[in-house]
């Protein structure tokens, strides 16, 4: 889509709708009309409300949609969500062009991030489509801000989350291990991206046990994809992501209703993926891996087995109490393998454990950190970004549940606080390095459709984890 900034009065502009912000009950166009709907009550509800109105003969847009942006700006989250609704409305039927007329009176400093919100939301959010069934426009004009380095930067955020939605909505015949390698080789390769994807026999000289165990059910075999942005002279970032590219539960094996979303456990995975692009196409001025860690979990002959012990690659046993937990047991090797090539800051990225979604809901990521400046920092990241993360306990009580009397640990605890159990169980696995665990089972996949954003993969923390490399480089 061509998208343009203008200094132009945007009831001047030729599109099918112009979308007209409004804070506080006042907009930057058509204020007569967006003051009498703000009397009238029709945009008095929380930020995303909104409304239509035809524009008058001699206009240049066909219609106008007034959306209500609440009374701050400066809320993230509020201003991302408006947008979508926004856009979401507007491309909910074929239309050639849309301009955007941004607010009046917006706080110093917010105005060139509105910019990028608003191209995020309509790039990101809502112009990807996985089945072609909306007219999407071929234009967008953007009056009232001419920052075009905010508009870029919105692009490609907006491209990149694309890229994780696209992959995490791929049906996992399609999208096996060796797809999903050969693919973002591809991508990384033309964002100008160090990349290299190594096969089992790799694995097995590396010790791999603990990730293997878990490929050996399946007839597609394992990749590890491993990408590098050399953008600074700072530490080694590390991002790690579980790739299951089909969770089938293995022997404990799932139910029907539980295994059908479950081509998207490797939202992880894709999730680093996208964010590594971010980091290329954005010039980040910090040093990162990403490195993804892809396997089916499938039943076979050669699957394995619940009381099986697994030696992952830094020497700790693992007995196997669920062999539905096999996502800890692919990061656990991913992790360490990360740590060994010098990453001193992880962060890894996981659909880990229905716990987390039973303790937060659908559209909240749980934290897990070891290091509390560091769980600050990624908080701090994701306010920016505009996406809802809550961190959750990290007690050293949780390990007991963990303890084995036939090797070093468990791969599952008690029933009881899931999600920190299988955060305890990856912590075995950083050794020195400052990390942190974000489960995003419940935000990574969209069961259904909401006003502001479609079901399916969201591409929820891409944004979060350039905002805190970005305040790495910074």
């Amino acid at each position: 889509m061509d998208i343009l900034t203008t200094d132009a009065d945007p009831t001047t502009l030729e599109a099918d709708w112009l979308i007209v912000p409004v804070v506080g009950g006042t907009a930057a166009a058509l204020a007569d009309a967006a003051a009498k709907l703000t009397e009238l009550g029709d945009l008095d509800a929380p930020a995303g409300s909104s409304a239509v109105v035809p524009m008058p003969a001699g206009a240049e847009a066909s219609r106008a949609l007034f959306v209500s942006f609440g009374d701050d700006l400066s809320d993230t989250r509020a201003v991302r969500k408006a947008w979508s609704t926004a856009f979401q409305k507007a491309f909910a039927k074929s239309c050639s062009g849309v301009a955007v007329a941004f607010p009046a009176g917006a706080p110093a400093g917010v105005s060139a991030e509105m910019a990028a919100r608003a191209v995020v939301a309509g790039t990101g959010q809502n112009l990807y489509q996985s089945d072609n069934t909306r007219g999407l426009p071929a234009r967008l004009r953007v009056a009232g801000s001419p920052d075009a380095a905010a508009i870029d930067r919105g692009r490609t955020l907006g491209e990149c989350v694309n890229v994780t939605r696209e992959f995490v909505n791929r049906h996992a015949g399609e999208m096996t291990p060796e797809v999903f390698a050969d693919r973002a080789k591809a991508l990384c390769e033309e964002a100008g991206l160090e990349v290299a994807v190594y096969d089992r026999e790799w694995m097995e000289r590396e010790k791999f046990g603990s990730m293997l165990a878990v490929a050996q059910g399946s007839d597609n075999p394992p990749r590890l994809l491993v990408m590098r942005h050399r953008g600074g002279d700072g530490p080694l970032h590390g991002l790690c992501g579980k790739g299951v590219t089909f969770d089938s539960g293995g022997l404990s094996l799932k139910p029907s209703a539980s295994m059908q979303d479950m081509k998207a456990d490797m939202g992880g995975g894709a999730t680093v993926l996208g964010a590594m692009l971010a980091a290329a196409r954005l010039g980040v001025k910090a040093d990162v891996i990403g490195v993804v860690g892809l396997v089916e979990n499938m039943i076979s002959g050669r699957s394995y087995r619940l009381g099986d012990v697994l030696r992952a690659r830094n020497g700790v046993t693992i007995e196997v109490h669920n062999t539905d937990a096999e996502g800890r047991l692919v990061l656990a090797d991913v992790l360490s393998w990360t740590v060994d090539q010098g990453a001193e800051k992880l962060v890894d990225l996981a659909t880990l454990t229905g716990a987390c979604v039973v303790a937060l809901g659908e559209e909240i990521a749980g934290l897990f950190p070891n290091d509390d400046a560091w769980a600050g920092k990624v908080l701090d990241a994701a306010e920016r970004a505009g996406e809802d993360v809550w961190q959750l306990p990290m007690h050293d009580a949780f390990d007991e549940q963990l303890k084995s009397d036939v090797a070093d640990c468990k791969n599952v605890g008690t029933r009881w606080g899931g999600a920190t159990t299988a955060a305890k169980f990856l912590q075995k696995f950083v050794g020195g390095a400052t990390w942190a665990h974000l489960d995003i089972a419940g935000p990574a996949f969209a069961t259904s459709s909401k006003p502001h954003r479609d079901g399916g993969g969201t591409g929820a923390m891409v944004q979060t984890l350039v905002e805190l490399l970005e305040g790495e480089a910074a």
